[in-house]
Order: C-alpha cells, then structure tokens, then sequence
C-alpha cells in the first residue's frame, strides 16, 4: 500500500478528504489511484485530482481565479459542435 492523498479537485464530493492509496497506475489513458470506498470497493480517481502529483502549474498561477484552461475551453467547444450536428 501507498501513502495516502488528498482530493483536491474541488469539485469532487471527497474535495479535501484523505485517501488510502491501494496503487496508482496508468490506466484508461490516464495516471489514476485506486482506494477503497466506504463500502469496501475498489475504485479509482484521476491522479491529477489528488495530492498524488505535483498541482498542475496553470492551476497554481491562476490561484482560484479562473476554473478552465484555454484547452480545456477548446476541447468543450469542439463537443459542443459535434453534439450539436
């Protein structure tokens, strides 16, 4: 077992909470870590969402003031448009 994280996505339901880690590994394209909930299932966040990885350093500079990056605004548009045809 790994040391726990912090949720720190603050739009998860578990934003602050700390988490036992059972692994972290790539999986489905992305870094995530696997705990145990409440129930005793296995189940998994992205890393970039805990305190598992260093903060995304856009995040860290904009210090709360805006919520999207210019990529991610890119991205929504794009499904946006193809949700739309």
């Amino acid at each position: 077992m790994t040391a726990p994280v912090r949720v720190t996505h603050p739009f998860h339901p578990l934003f602050g909470q700390a988490l036992d880690v059972v692994m972290h590994r790539h999986n489905w394209g992305e870094d995530r870590v696997y705990y145990r909930d409440g129930h005793g299932r296995l189940t998994s966040l992205p890393a970039g969402w805990t305190s598992a990885v260093p903060e995304d350093a856009f995040v860290a500079v904009a210090a709360g003031r805006s919520r999207f990056r210019v990529p991610d605004l890119v991205d929504l548009a794009a499904l946006v448009l193809r949700l739309r045809s």
